[in-house]
């Protein structure tokens, strides 16, 4: 799969900062490029989902980390993200299964 640079910054910037157990990126940029706030906008990537499993989100709360993640990553939401989607989970709340 092809990543562009925005994708490729979201994926450095939370691997060094969280070393999640998992981290899973979508780029769903497609699937809004057709909405009104999208007109004009030559981006491929504008819209993320990221899915973070990461030990340094033990103790906090939902809040928390979503603000960690959006700190983390202030530069490409000022800099053309449009939307961020984030599920962040501490390792333990997976449980064995994932």
């Amino acid at each position: 799969m092809e990543t562009g640079p925005v994708y490729q910054s979201i994926q450095k910037k939370l691997t060094e900062a969280l070393r999640p157990v998992n981290l899973e990126i979508l780029n769903e940029s497609h699937l809004h490029a057709h909405h009104q706030a999208m007109k004009g906008v030559v981006s491929s990537e504008t819209h993320f989902s990221v899915s973070v499993v990461s030990e340094e989100f033990q103790g906090k709360t939902l809040m928390e980390r979503h603000r960690l993640i959006y700190n983390l990553l202030n530069d490409e939401l000022a800099g053309g993200v449009h939307a961020l989607t984030i599920k962040a989970k501490a390792p333990v709340e997976i449980g064995t299964n994932g």
